[in-house]
């Protein structure tokens, strides 16, 4: 046993009204998240919807020949699993830890039961739904039309977002993959922003030294996705009755779930 981190660090699970957060509660499984976890694969099935608190998992879509690609990224903004609630059926791709942490999953069978209430629960899910509709489209828009050192941008910006503080431990080689470029153009990239005194890059780990720097540097696209979840997001905490959403404090003792 283990002090876990508040479920409500989730920004979805703190959205919830007090009874339906209490209803599912009991039934949140803790889950160490560590870089490289496979959640699931291709056409694999899945058995659980995961709420990450402070990990943040890429899903990436994976090609014929076994090329990947990273379409978006879920961190404690959200929710990974959308297609349960949609068509039931698992997407063409992969969901795999690039940052590591925490998270809680759900079974699928709570999900569709809180789900087909058509509760909070239900209106929760499907604005998030639209507001990821959102980021995988402005990201195809960002990939099309902006330079490598504006969507490195991007994602730091949107990756600081989901994490406590500016220490991220990732590769060059990394990011190149979720961003579908080649690794030598983010290395030119992470070089004109540590230049520039926005960040300090050493063996794989990312220190942020000037987020208005990197935010300065960044194309429209962050503050759209940003602006879309913020949005959404308040609409359904205008109905939440959660004490303290959105806030960390003490939690209950939980096992870690088996994996």
């Amino acid at each position: 046993m283990e002090c876990a981190p508040s479920p409500i660090r989730n920004h979805l699970l703190a959205a919830l009204p007090a009874a339906e957060y209490a209803r599912i509660l009991p039934h949140l499984e803790l889950l160490a998240m560590p870089l490289g976890k496979v959640l699931y694969e291709a056409r694999g099935g899945i058995s659980h919807a995961y709420f990450p608190t402070t990990a943040v998992v890429s899903l990436d879509y994976v090609m014929q020949n076994g090329a990947e690609s990273e379409i978006t990224e879920v961190g404690n903004e959200g929710v990974v699993g959308i297609s349960l609630f949609m068509d039931g059926q698992a997407p063409p791709g992969m969901a795999i830890v690039h940052i590591g942490g925490y998270g809680y999953r759900l079974k699928a069978r709570m999900l569709m039961e809180e789900f087909n209430r058509d509760g909070a629960m239900q209106h929760l899910l499907l604005l998030y739904t639209q507001a990821r509709i959102t980021q995988v489209s402005q990201t195809a828009v960002c990939n099309r039309h902006h330079t490598v050192e504006q969507q490195l941008c991007r994602w730091l910006l949107q990756t600081l977002d989901r994490l406590p503080s500016g220490e991220l431990t990732m590769t060059h080689e990394l990011i190149a993959g979720m961003l579908g470029v080649r690794r030598e153009g983010i290395t030119e990239a992470a070089g004109h922003l540590q230049h520039a005194g926005c960040i300090r890059y050493r063996r794989g780990h990312i220190t942020v030294l000037g987020r208005s720097g990197i935010e300065s540097r960044a194309c429209e696209c962050y503050a759209v996705v940003k602006n879309e979840f913020t949005r959404l997001l308040a609409r359904a905490q205008s109905h939440q009755t959660l004490p303290s959403a959105g806030h960390d404090q003490p939690s209950p003792r939980f096992h870690l779930a088996k994996t």
